[in-house]
């Protein structure tokens, strides 16, 4: 087993979350008390909160890459940025270290194409709906075209997330905007949906949805502990 490198605290609850499955699946894995060989960064997120909403995005990516490369010299051998909306610096960051990365587009474009879907609706921030750095990945290496909501949609995606969810608030009126935005991207042709933003999935589960859903947490980590032990 393979050392994962974790660059966290985009929010901590949902490093949290990778921090759990990670080991949960080792431990499926390899039985008894084993749990996963771990390095963790975790950033103060309101400084990266700021540099996005003020689209400093060179500072977030210095920030990015200074965490990382802390990641680095602490002895890890793979690198997971625990988080969506971040992988928009990750050739930078890839570039800047010498461990691979393991994105998390990828992981979720596996589980997309083992369901045999290929429209999935992209639910995320702004950032990750509008700019092209997740949508294009899976369009570019992996054949998926992608749609996304219309911007009141968006808007309410968004503003949920980084006023409620990063805040670790779950609400019933929450769920049901996003059920609804959900349903309308049915309605535009989604066959699928992706859980684009770490925490969403502390807010709509598969169960929830009568498409097939891909929660990325998951993915990702159980991507980064195939690759562990690969």
């Amino acid at each position: 087993m393979r050392t994962i490198g974790l660059v966290g605290g985009m929010s901590w609850e949902s490093t949290a979350e990778y921090y759990r499955i990670i080991n949960e699946s080792v431990r499926d894995r390899l039985g008894g008390t084993h749990s996963a060989r771990l390095v963790l960064h975790s950033v103060d997120f309101h400084e990266i909160e700021r540099f996005q909403h003020n689209h400093q995005w060179g500072h977030a990516t210095a920030a990015m890459i200074a965490a990382a490369r802390s990641v680095e010299l602490g002895g890890a051998e793979c690198l997971v940025i625990c988080t969506n909306t971040m992988h928009r610096m990750a050739d930078e960051i890839q570039a800047a270290v010498d461990i691979p990365l393991v994105h998390i587009a990828d992981g979720t474009a596996a589980a997309i194409q083992a369901a045999g879907a290929n429209r999935p609706g992209l639910l995320g921030t702004r950032f990750t709906m509008e700019h092209n750095f997740y949508r294009g990945r899976l369009k570019a290496q992996h054949g998926i075209d992608v749609i996304i909501p219309d911007d009141d949609d968006r808007t309410v995606i968004h503003d949920i997330i980084y006023e409620e969810l990063i805040l670790g608030l779950i609400t019933p009126e929450s769920k049901a905007a996003y059920l609804g935005v959900i349903d309308r991207l049915i309605g535009a042709g989604a066959d699928s949906v992706i859980a684009g933003c770490t925490e969403i999935e502390q807010l709509v589960t598969a169960d929830n949805v009568a498409v097939p859903y891909f929660p990325t947490t998951r993915l990702h980590a159980e991507a980064a502990v195939e690759w562990a032990f690969s």
